[in-house]
């Protein structure tokens, strides 16, 4: 099952051009690796459930200028077997949450943090309802609705594709390596994706009890005192 996907990014006319002559290549005119896209996760995240987490991608689209960072929010879904991704499908685990897609324009391939705005600069966040499932190491994560949430820098509106997530977890090294379709410009798309937080909570300190004063035995009362 497949979420629609009817709207596409907002492209300049500079980056259009860009799209249609230009070539996939990184910094240096090395070809885009998901070497690369791994060196800029934070280290990964342990956590009990294999599926659950959040879970970030982060790379650079060289004919668009376009930084990308995707966050995803994925749990499983509390209907178990009776949700509709899992309902007849012995085996698959229904999976809801979110999607955060954080992008900026025009900073350059060095550019991997948001820049201030300045003229040419477009900074912008999206959120997206989110749904998918996992059938053994097989994930489908995917975009149902969206909303522009922030706009820094750029038009304040503009169309957006629903992004679609599909690939492999590697539990070993807490990775879902994916591509991604958006029904535009997203065209199996390499996107590595690296759990870097829980959401189970820590286990609480253990409480530190101070000792109750110590007093010393009460003496027993003489007979003559009665």
């Amino acid at each position: 099952m497949s979420a629609p996907r009817p709207r596409r990014r907002r492209l300049t006319l500079g980056a259009l051009v860009a799209a249609l002559s230009g070539t996939f290549l990184w910094p240096g005119g090395a070809v885009a690796t998901v070497e690369e896209q791994r060196a800029r996760l934070p280290p990964p995240a342990t956590c009990q459930d294999p599926l659950e987490g959040v879970w970030m991608s982060h790379k650079y689209e060289t004919p668009f200028d376009e930084w990308m960072i995707f966050t995803v929010a994925m749990r499983r879904d509390p209907r178990g077997a009776s949700a509709p991704l899992a309902a007849g499908h012995p085996g698959r685990i229904a999976l809801t949450g979110q999607i955060e897609a954080h992008a900026w324009f025009g900073a350059g391939p060095q550019g991997s943090e948001p820049p201030p705005c300045t003229p040419g600069i477009q900074h912008w966040t999206v959120m997206m309802t989110g749904e998918g499932y996992a059938e053994g190491n097989h994930i489908e994560f995917w975009g149902t609705r969206w909303a522009i949430s922030n706009v820094f820098c750029g038009p304040r509106h503009f169309r957006y594709n629903l992004d679609h997530f599909s690939g492999t977890m590697n539990t070993e090294i807490h990775e879902f390596q994916s591509v991604n379709n958006d029904g535009g410009r997203a065209i199996n798309d390499p996107t590595v994706f690296r759990r870097v937080r829980c959401f189970e909570p820590p286990s609480p300190p253990h409480p530190v009890v101070a000792p109750p004063t110590f007093q010393p035995p009460r003496r027993a009362r003489c007979s003559w005192l009665s």
